[in-house]
């Protein structure tokens, strides 16, 4: 209640006498909140809540500036208070890709997610965010033991589990490490890309931990979507349509595609156990249960590639161990849905 009153007094010092309303916008799974203020002309604002003590708006500030310089379609910056850790954005609208997509638009729609992606991607350079480095993917691989089985499930990994496990691990860094980087936004997904009819789609929002990084991630997060599925026959159509973009756009992308698939499947297997491992941390630590129900298709995305690749049997055993856990416990889920 405090912060709102705050934010409140707030505007009222930017925009003297015209907010009408303020009303929650929406939350993500930080810290962070947003409000809708809606003014006399009809027209709305985003108010961004960071609380100094829990988060720190200056990363978002930064990606904001150079995404914007790529030509994405970025809110737009009006004023800030970091002491508090405030910012009042120009309004994306309240639908994303997840509520607006369908079988009639869909195409349409992750066309124009693809080339603006191409466009952050192309606009790369060192220096300008942080290294998505050896330290950081392992830190992300390491939720899935901590989170994912031992807390979520309670499966405690003996000595030829815990090594198994480790050289899958050091399989998938190689693969990771080797890739051309580009920035990274981290969480390229339908939630975070906002349907904008007429005026440039996507909006893009929720970027402040992007990063330099493997080039193939972001199309893992467009694709490999922990909110949406799509038949893989089409998810692959458009993975060769932003592979066949990058390369006429310069970017530094395999020129066999064959080889960029498997890329971008051991990325995704990467990205997918550390999303088991946040989700499970969510519900255990911080007491938000929202992200349960997206679990079973996170880990159907991970079996799959598990299958294809024999490097990752391992890997693969241990979900079968999660599935019989399920099953020992009466779950009324699917076998194969966790």
């Amino acid at each position: 209640m405090e912060r709102l009153q705050q934010i409140s007094a707030w505007l009222a010092t930017l925009l003297p006498g015209r907010v009408r309303s303020l009303a929650p916008a929406s939350a993500d799974a930080s810290f962070r909140r947003y409000f809708r203020a809606t003014l006399d002309d009809g027209t709305t604002r985003i108010v961004m809540d960071a609380p100094p003590t829990h988060e720190d708006c200056r990363p978002w500030l930064h990606v904001q500036h150079v995404f914007h310089a790529a030509g994405a379609h970025v809110p737009e910056v009006l004023a800030t208070d970091l002491e508090r850790g405030f910012l009042l954005l120009s309004d994306l609208g309240n639908t994303t890709y997840l509520q607006a997509l369908d079988a009639d638009n869909a195409a349409a729609l992750y066309g124009d997610a693809i080339a603006t992606l191409v466009r952050i991607q192309a606009a790369s350079r060192t220096g300008l965010l942080p290294e998505y480095d050896r330290a950081l993917l392992q830190r992300e691989l390491d939720l899935f033991p901590e989170w994912y089985l031992a807390r979520h499930h309670g499966i405690v990994l003996d000595d030829d589990q815990r090594n198994g496990l480790a050289a899958v691990f050091e399989r998938i860094l190689a693969t990771n490490l080797a890739e051309p980087r580009v920035f990274v936004h981290r969480d390229y997904h339908s939630r975070n890309l906002m349907h904008l009819p007429g005026s440039g789609n996507p909006g893009v929002i929720d970027f402040q931990d992007a990063v330099h990084g493997p080039i193939s991630y972001d199309m893992v997060s467009l694709l490999k979507d922990a909110y949406v599925e799509w038949e893989e026959e089409i998810a692959l159509d458009w993975l060769v349509r932003y592979w066949e973009l990058a390369r006429k756009s310069g970017l530094p992308v395999a020129a066999d595609f064959g080889e960029f698939y498997r890329a971008y499947e051991w990325m995704g297997v990467q990205r997918h156990v550390k999303v088991l491992g946040i989700f499970a941390r969510l519900w255990h630590r911080d007491g938000k249960d929202g992200y349960l129900r997206d679990m079973p298709l996170v880990a159907r995305y991970l079996r799959r590639a598990c299958e294809r690749y024999a490097e990752l049997s391992p890997l693969r055993h241990l979900l079968d161990r999660v599935e019989d856990k399920i099953t020992v416990l009466g779950y009324t889920l699917e076998r194969r849905e966790l």
